[in-house]
């Protein structure tokens, strides 16, 4: 595909359609897409990213903009960093028609997400995603959060940003390991939905990590695809939506065991394995396609494996996790690359199973 910039609409009923702005360069764009009559500015930003956040402010000259430097990665996902923004808002008297742009990976932009919709019960936010993560997945939908002690993302709202910039050129100077875990999102679109991100990453391993290539621009375009046709039919997750959760109830444990410091896709891509093996035994996943989860998540670098004895601890976190239902663990299976539904499970021993099989690989 070309490496121009391109839209992809994000359908959204309740709160009205917005674009996504796909391409090198993109982020040029970022002053076009401010609301009219926006008097003020307030850039979150992670802390790498102070130059780029300090060169945004100066191309946006004409209104006053506020910087507000966060913690890196979950650190900023606390109700603290929440009301030292809302601090901020309210000494620059931030009114309805201002607008936040948050500048930073999954974490930041969800963050920056909640204290928009929470300033004035709703004021504009832009993301502009610095990660593949960021790019693919938690920028764009409208679901924005905290975490608590409890688990991740339990505080948190539905909110549609004003557009969102997605721009490979800013992932310049993002390590290899950040982008492949990133590409864990991306390999779950490819399960759930648009098949021939598998054959990408399966046909151009070496392109698809490369995040100036036009492999990488077509992985990053369909993922974002896949998010905006499946937000667009169920906003407030009261259905569809859930299939995009695929390898996520695992994965958000995993990650609470970890006390958040292993990277998401890390964690998502033992959840995908582990989603899959549950798949093989529920719902009648080939083993060709069991195999293929290992084998291109491997390809990545990805871990696919963790500890046998953590079970118990990751079994009481899922049971907490927001999409259980009276202590119900649901998950997302697949029927076959492409066909996801949601299931419950309340059979422990199925689980159990399941992860005997994950744990078995671990060296």
């Amino acid at each position: 595909m070309t490496r121009s910039i391109a839209t992809i609409t994000v359908p959204n009923a309740q709160q009205g359609d917005y674009p996504v702005v796909v391409g090198p360069g993109a982020i040029d764009m970022l002053e076009s897409l401010l609301p009219g009559d926006a008097q003020k500015v307030l850039i979150a930003h992670a802390p790498p990213l102070a130059a780029i956040a300090d060169s945004l402010r100066d191309r946006l000259g004409q209104r006053q903009v506020f910087l507000a430097e966060m913690p890196d990665a979950e650190g900023a996902k606390r109700v603290e960093v929440a009301s030292f923004c809302w601090g901020i808002l309210g000494q620059t008297d931030f009114q309805r028609n201002d607008v936040i742009v948050s500048l930073g990976g999954g974490a930041t932009t969800d963050v920056a997400g909640f204290v928009a919709a929470t300033w004035l019960r709703g004021v504009p936010v832009i993301h502009v995603p610095t990660t593949v993560l960021g790019m693919v997945d938690a920028a764009i939908g409208g679901k924005t959060g905290i975490n608590t002690a409890e688990g991740k993302n339990l505080v948190g709202s539905f909110y549609a940003p004003t557009a969102v910039v997605v721009d490979p050129d800013v992932l310049a100077s993002v390590s290899e390991n950040e982008v492949r875990t990133g590409l864990a999102e991306v390999v779950k679109c490819g399960f759930i939905k648009d098949t021939r991100i598998l054959e990408l990453l399966e046909q151009h391993p070496q392109a698809a990590i490369d995040t100036s290539s036009d492999v990488f621009l077509e992985l990053v375009s369909r993922a974002i695809q896949v998010k905006a046709d499946v937000v667009g039919d169920d906003f407030l997750e009261a259905g569809g939506r859930e299939i995009l959760n695929y390898g996520h109830t695992l994965g958000h444990a995993i990650e609470h065991a970890e006390r958040y410091q292993w990277r998401h896709g890390a964690a998502i891509s033992i959840g995908m394995v582990f989603a899959a093996e549950l798949s093989r035994i529920v719902a009648n996943l080939g083993e060709s396609d069991f195999e293929r989860h290992r084998a291109i998540l491997g390809n990545l670098g990805l871990p696919i494996t963790y500890p046998a004895d953590r079970w118990k601890t990751l079994l009481a976190s899922m049971q907490k996790d927001k999409k259980a239902r009276g202590g119900v663990v649901r998950f997302v299976v697949l029927d076959a690359p492409g066909k996801a539904r949601v299931l419950a499970i309340p059979d422990e021993s199925v689980l159990f199973a399941a992860y005997q099989e994950l744990a078995a690989h671990t060296g």
